[in-house]
């Protein structure tokens, strides 16, 4: 590997040179997550084993600061999916940028139609930030078939989801055959990116669930 990671704000100062979205789709509920956040994550499923020599997908990756992310931190393969061409176009960009193309795959894939291909790649742990709904423009519950879908992808899985919805979230984890074992709990950031928006900014509380298939 070229980058030497010591400390978990090496990480982040890496992930800072990612992209944003070039073209935003609201229908996506494409926002870019905040390289202190990406880092945080990442460094506890690093020292919880979850991503050195390890198969790792970044789910919904956008322009793919978690498949970046896991790659510099020493992921054997790294599999980058998202539905918009545009994102993962930006995503290898940022990859060869950070020399660690050679070590992401990227796929272009609606999960709708992709959990039982996805599903054979033999991933060890999945991180997932997907649309939640919160927004006018995306269906609500739009992250149920990523809950459902990611624990037949992966044994191990981190995933975003509004504050609110923690437990409806849990128990949907659980009925899956899901066991939670670590929650994480930000602020998120939302920039004003949409017509729609009236504020500059606002932020949005968000649960970080790790969970195993049991």
């Amino acid at each position: 590997m070229k980058h030497r990671i010591l400390k978990k704000r090496h990480l982040e100062i890496l992930l800072e040179r990612i992209p944003d979205y070039v073209n935003p789709k609201a229908g996506l509920e494409q926002y870019k997550t905040p390289p202190a956040i990406a880092a945080d994550i990442l460094w506890l499923a690093y020292n919880l084993g979850d991503i050195h020599d390890k198969n790792v997908m970044d789910l919904a990756c956008g322009t793919g600061i978690f498949a970046i992310g896991a790659a510099i931190l020493g992921a054997g393969k790294v599999f980058a999916v998202d539905i918009d061409r545009e994102a993962l176009e930006v995503a290898k960009g940022a990859s060869e940028g950070l020399d660690v193309a050679d070590r992401i795959q990227f796929i272009e894939a609606d999960i709708k139609d992709s959990i039982p291909e996805l599903s054979r790649l033999e991933i060890d742990t999945l991180i997932q930030n997907p649309p939640f709904g919160s927004q006018r423009m995306v269906k609500r519950g739009a992250d149920r078939i990523f809950i459902r879908g990611s624990l037949k992808i992966s044994p191990v899985v981190y995933s975003f989801h509004m504050m609110g919805s923690e437990e409806f979230v849990k128990g949907y984890f659980e009925r899956m055959g899901g066991k939670i074992t670590h929650k994480l709990y930000y602020r998120f950031p939302i920039p004003r990116v949409y017509d729609f928006h009236k504020k500059e900014f606002k932020l949005v509380d968000i649960i970080v669930l790790r969970v195993i298939r049991t």
